[in-house]
């Protein structure tokens, strides 16, 4: 039930998000920054050390974990780019500079932005995942990865309502889609609470999570987080993230 009450503070999360996207001024990147680093420690603290724990044989003379590491980074590269979700964040960047000159608009546009938006849906879904399958593998890592979701799951309801609004879709819609990305953390957790992941699978899932988190640290949060204003106080918060994420870590164990 832990993995249950976290996602629900995912699900809040998720939506304080979106109410940002609608609300914000400039401090927004402050916080994708700190966003981005605790996403950064908790691969490189948590997780990778524990799917390789949990999945150490060698294919080939590569340990499976990061076999999965490497195809979780792939896989949500090659998702990102059919949905081409980063055209989307360059047209956000380009209101800040450029006004609206790549903002989109009509049917197919709009039909862009929903799709974008789906696939966010479907990253908060495996949060839900990761954080059950997390709590299995113990407490420790479930609240350090309960903390890097959580923080992710504010970025990701910022991305979805203003990826929704960017290629033209109304605010109903952008809500509606918002509101399934909160939900999306607490089914995936409690889909979890029906069976239990065995151990080898279990590492093979956090090295495929891993590299989805690194993806979305490195090429969506951070970029997001330096486009409008690369500020030293915006990587002073990423450095601290990390720093947080390796500090609660080291209390934990």
């Amino acid at each position: 039930m832990t993995a249950i009450l976290v996602a629900a503070g995912a699900f809040l999360m998720t939506l304080i998000g979106g109410y940002v996207a609608q609300r914000t001024g400039d401090r927004r990147h402050l916080v994708l920054g700190l966003a981005a680093g605790l996403m950064l420690g908790v691969v490189a603290f948590d997780l990778l050390p524990e799917a390789m724990r949990a999945a150490p044989d060698e294919i080939h003379g590569v340990p499976q974990a990061l076999l999965m590491f490497a195809v979780g980074f792939l896989v949500i590269h090659i998702v990102e780019r059919a949905v081409a979700i980063h055209r989307g964040h360059e047209g956000e960047y380009a209101e800040h500079t450029h006004g609206h000159r790549h903002s989109h608009h009509g049917p197919q546009a709009q039909g862009i932005g929903l799709t974008a938006a789906s696939a966010l849906v479907g990253h908060s879904l495996m949060d839900g995942f990761a954080i059950g399958a997390a709590f299995q593998a113990g407490s420790t890592v479930g609240t350090v990865v309960a903390i890097a979701v959580v923080a992710h799951d504010f970025a990701d309801g910022f991305n979805t309502y203003t990826i929704t609004r960017l290629y033209g879709n109304n605010r109903r819609r952008a809500l509606t889609l918002l509101g399934a990305d909160a939900l999306a953390p607490v089914t995936g957790a409690a889909i979890t609470l029906l069976f239990t992941i065995p151990e080898q699978l279990l590492g093979l899932y956090l090295g495929f999570f891993a590299g989805f988190l690194l993806y979305l640290a490195t090429s969506d949060i951070l970029p997001e987080a330096h486009s409008p204003h690369p500020s030293r106080t915006t990587l002073l918060c990423t450095l601290a993230g990390v720093a947080f994420m390796w500090l609660v870590i080291g209390l934990a164990s």
